[in-house]
């Protein structure tokens, strides 16, 4: 699956990896109803220090489409609220 993270570029992430993403994912989104702001920067840190970990940046001039978009690591509880599914940034 082809990740974009706002700002910074796209990963070649391998679905063998969504399992812990999604997990990630989850606290995030729990984090974010219960308005702990500090929980919720560190574990978007976490997200997505594990997509740059576990991808594949893809070249600068690539123009693949994302599957996955994901914030930049320095937006808002407000603006990740806005981006949010009911599965919570990543579906599944």
């Amino acid at each position: 699956m082809i990740v974009r993270i706002m700002g910074e570029g796209q990963w070649e992430v391998a679905d063998s990896h969504f399992p812990e993403l999604n997990k990630l994912d989850d606290e995030l989104l729990a984090e974010m109803e219960s308005g702990d702001g500090e929980g919720f920067r560190r574990t978007l840190a976490a997200l997505l220090d594990a997509i740059r970990r576990l991808g594949e940046p893809l070249p600068v001039d690539a123009l693949e489409p994302s599957e996955l978009i994901l914030p930049s690591p320095d937006a808002t509880l407000a603006e990740v609220r806005e981006l949010l599914s009911d599965d919570g940034l990543i579906p599944g």
